[in-house]
């Protein structure tokens, strides 16, 4: 194998969800400087709009597609236009998540649907439909699923997310068994504490900074920490790994159980 092209996504299509800002925004910048085509997709097409000029800037690919990952019709729409603007999907990073911190007492059955729904059951439809995409075309690819370490590890306030990134965790584990013989390669991030859109009140609180100051490295992960794992999933540097569950939190989830 080239070494020099293990990390190379060179005319690759990739669709990111939940690209509009946060984690999803910096998946997609790194696909696309990595060479890939990406499909940067998420409910707020104007922030879409936004990057897409940013990566064209350096004279990437990208094109904004509207997508809400709980309904089966948009994701089915959205993989069609991803298909036929960037050409067969190679990349899924099934990133769009959204976190409530309510008390396990306070949690209703609507907050249940809208954490479940976009959490678990969207990675689960956009997985299957780009999975068929790719069964389809019969060029196989990678699936990465964003998770969390809350998928493995629980905390206060938290019970629906950390329900849903378990389900996560488990749900790419069953996916990468059935699409191997499809060469499809299914992989899970979970990330600690990144400073992003979601987490950036709860880290600059009272509590978000003890429980940074509990992490071994005594800090939140930075922008670009997560780069090298989506690079190792997502291309031919992960060629034989499936199944698996790549924490990145630096060390929180060791003393954090």
């Amino acid at each position: 194998m080239n070494h020099d092209k293990l990390f190379d996504l060179t005319d690759r299509a990739a669709i990111v969800t939940g690209a509009s800002s946060g984690l999803g925004r910096r998946f997609a910048l790194v696909l696309a400087r990595a060479g890939a085509k990406v499909a940067i997709a998420a409910r707020r097409t104007d922030k879409l709009i936004e990057l897409a000029k940013e990566i064209e800037a350096f004279d990437g690919r990208a094109v904004p597609i509207a997508l809400d990952v709980t309904d089966a019709t948009s994701v089915h729409a959205a993989v069609a236009a991803a298909e036929t603007e960037i050409g067969p999907i190679a990349i899924l990073v099934n990133n769009a998540g959204v976190g409530l911190g309510k008390r396990f007492l306070d949690d209703s059955e609507a907050d249940w649907n809208v954490v479940l729904d976009t959490n678990l059951k969207g990675a689960w439809l956009m997985g299957q439909e780009v999975a068929r995409h790719m069964v389809r075309l019969g060029h196989g690819g990678s699936i990465v699923n964003i998770a969390s370490m809350l998928g493995l590890i629980v905390a206060r306030q938290s019970t629906l997310y950390c329900a849903a990134k378990a389900g996560l965790v488990h749900a790419t584990k069953a996916m990468a068994l059935e699409l191997a013989r499809h060469n499809i390669r299914v992989n899970a991030i979970c990330p600690g504490y990144f400073d992003s859109e979601m987490t950036h009140d709860f880290l600059a609180s009272e509590a978000g900074q003890r429980m940074i100051g509990r992490t071994p490295f005594r800090r939140a992960g930075t922008e670009g920490e997560l780069d090298g794992a989506l690079l190792l999933l997502a291309g031919d540097a992960g060629s034989y790994i499936t199944g698996t569950t790549l924490v990145v939190d630096g060390g929180h989830s060791l003393v954090n159980t």
